[in-house]
């Protein structure tokens, strides 16, 4: 394995608004068509995975994600010290999902960086370089929409009141944590 070497190097905070990267944490992207899929899930981590478009289920360890009716993103709620824990987990869904040719399992950890927002003032923030309209999305835990922010793809995981956690590629990363600094002095 390369060295992980994190985009955004620092953590800021505003008045009311905390920002920092959440790093390392797997990231697996599932996908099945399947009926047992959801019963395997359930064995394997111990979270069914929600049916309900844009919403999220969540367990002590990880959260699950859903992304479009055949797809979901699973990720550590925890930092993972040992990449044998990282390789433990996916060949263990590998084995029983994709192997049995029920489903994708697909390791995104390198591909997606996690940001979390942390305050009173995360919608403030959003909504200047978003389109979407939050007046929902924030009031019900664990909802999940994917949209742009200053004109890059994200998916957002609205942990609770005051707590997000903001999923973006890599390569947008440091562009977008440019944009977010930059937004957060003026709210």
């Amino acid at each position: 394995m390369l060295n992980l070497e994190t985009s955004i190097q620092e953590n800021k905070s505003y008045n009311n608004l905390t920002i920092s990267e959440v790093e390392p944490i797997i990231k697996i992207n599932l996908r099945s068509r399947k009926r047992e899929f959801s019963a395997k899930i359930g064995k394997i981590l111990s979270i069914i995975p929600p049916m309900e478009s844009n919403m999220s289920s969540i367990n002590d360890n990880y959260s699950l994600l859903w992304l479009s009716p055949d797809e979901w993103l699973l990720y550590s709620n925890n930092k993972i010290n040992k990449y044998e824990e990282q390789i433990n987990l996916e060949d263990k869904l590998f084995n029983q999902i994709s192997k049995l040719n029920q489903g994708a399992v697909t390791n995104v950890t390198d591909h997606l960086v996690m940001i979390n927002l942390n305050g009173n003032k995360i919608y403030d923030l959003l909504s200047k370089g978003c389109p979407f309209n939050f007046n929902d999305f924030m009031s019900k835990k664990g909802s999940v929409a994917q949209t742009i922010v200053n004109h890059t793809d994200v998916i957002l995981h609205n942990i609770n009141e005051g707590n997000l956690n903001l999923f973006v590629r890599r390569s947008f990363s440091k562009h977008l944590w440019s944009w977010i600094n930059d937004s957060a002095r003026f709210v």
